[in-house]
């Protein structure tokens, strides 16, 4: 067992390989959400699997608060931009809020 806790991914990747199955799970309830329900169905389920492999493999390297707070970061960003390039981009309000809670988690982190 400890083998496999050392060949682990770091902790970096691992952020971003959870942050990017919440964010494909994200993308296939906007495809479900949109009468695409195969497709979204299939990229939902995909996504939570490899946030979740991701952040269980994750948690063996780092606390909790830690990991948690760089996930939604990271997450955030992901979906942001995939929500700008499907043309569905913040306001100037709503990505001054956005940066403002991103500020937050970086403080918190800190």
């Amino acid at each position: 067992m400890s083998a496999f806790i050392v060949s682990l991914p770091p902790a970096p990747f691992l952020v971003l390989g959870t942050a990017a199955g919440y964010a494909l799970a994200t993308i296939g309830m906007k495809f479900a959400s949109q009468g695409q329900s195969l497709p979204g169905i299939v990229l939902t389920a995909l996504g939570f699997l490899i946030a979740f492999l991701s952040e269980i493999w994750l948690m063996r390297q780092a606390e909790l608060p830690v990991i948690y707070i760089a996930i939604i970061a990271v997450e955030t960003l992901m979906v942001l931009l995939y929500a700008a390039w499907i043309g569905e981009g913040p306001s100037l309000k709503q990505a001054l809020g956005a940066g403002m809670v991103l500020a937050g988690l970086v403080v918190v982190a800190g």
